[in-house]
């Protein structure tokens, strides 16, 4: 068994945290405290938000806190700058390590890995360009929007390597393998709304002034209407399904049942709908999740972090 990884503390403030190559903002923009948007923005600007170990640290350091943070409703990823991001930095390049290769842990897929694994939601706003690694670290999120002008693609092939960020997992399942083979198989860089990337792309832009504001309005949507909770369970029922209607007829069951079984985000949603107000969701994965989640086997990669117990005001 895993040993428990040491508690998350979470912030009083995402602004005041230390971090080398992504930005961390409130919004509203001003607020002293955790929002229920948090802004997660690229922060190279001058190297096109060009992938580093740094940044992959940033994120790594900041999703399990999202994760636990019950404040935190829903994440916005963009990039500063014209580019959403150029991949993996070449500049730096690509280096021998000394460990074993089944030891190895892919950069960008740690990176994939703590997105995929937040409670949270994750939109992102692709202001600009983005290729390999800027495109596969979008695949764990809930929603994209890009901008129409950004040519984008998964140009492995073309530079001698293979996919990577867990995106033989995440891109034939987002938009079919037939599409996915085609973009993989050409390497190319296309519009966003180009047929081969499907419905990839969730809406697509005129303006990239206009990206980052629609993504927030969909994030603000979600925030203000939306049990985390029952988000993040129905996220979980599809990327985690068993694998056939019957398994899945069983695990649906279970799950729907326990939530209509008095949970109070049940409750909730019901009682705002009849009384035409906006719902106040106040149930947690620790206290309303069903009896047999996590329905899956957990994979060692390491073990979900939980927040820390705040400290006595005594």
């Amino acid at each position: 068994m895993l040993p428990e990884p040491p508690p998350v503390t979470i912030p009083l403030s995402y602004e005041t945290i230390p971090t080398t190559h992504i930005k961390l903002s409130h919004h509203p923009a001003g607020a002293a405290t955790a929002t229920s948007i948090i802004i997660l923005t690229l922060n190279r600007p001058k190297n096109q938000n060009a992938f580093t170990l740094d940044m992959m640290s940033d994120f790594e350091k900041v999703y399990p806190m999202f994760d636990v943070d019950e404040r935190v409703k829903v994440v916005v990823l963009t990039g500063a700058g014209k580019t959403f991001c150029a991949g993996a930095d070449l500049d730096i390049g690509f280096h021998d390590g000394q460990e074993r290769i089944m030891d190895h842990r892919d950069s960008g897929g740690r990176l994939a890995l703590a997105i995929y694994r937040c409670r949270k939601p994750t939109i992102v706003a692709l202001q600009g360009s983005a290729v390999g690694l800027g495109m596969t670290m979008t695949l764990p999120a809930a929603i994209r929007i890009a901008y129409e002008g950004g040519k984008y693609g998964f140009v492995f092939a073309r530079r001698g390597i293979t996919m990577e960020s867990s995106s033989s997992f995440f891109l034939p399942r987002l938009i079919g393998f037939s599409r996915a083979m085609y973009l993989l198989t050409t390497g190319g860089v296309y519009p966003p709304n180009s047929p081969h990337f499907g419905h990839l792309f969730a809406e697509t832009l005129p303006e990239a002034s206009q990206v980052l504001p629609r993504a927030l309005e969909l994030a603000k949507e979600v925030a203000e209407n939306v049990s985390p909770l029952a988000l993040y369970l129905n996220h979980s029922l599809m990327w985690r399904n068993p694998g056939s209607a019957e398994e899945t007829h069983l695990l649906d069951s279970s799950v729907l049942y326990h939530m209509f079984s008095g949970r109070r985000d049940q409750k909730e949603g019901v009682g705002a709908f009849f009384e035409k107000r906006k719902p106040d969701f106040k149930g947690t994965v620790e206290d309303d999740a069903p009896p047999n989640f996590p329905w899956w086997s957990e994979v060692d990669t390491g073990r979900r972090a939980k927040a820390a117990k705040p400290q006595s005001k005594l």
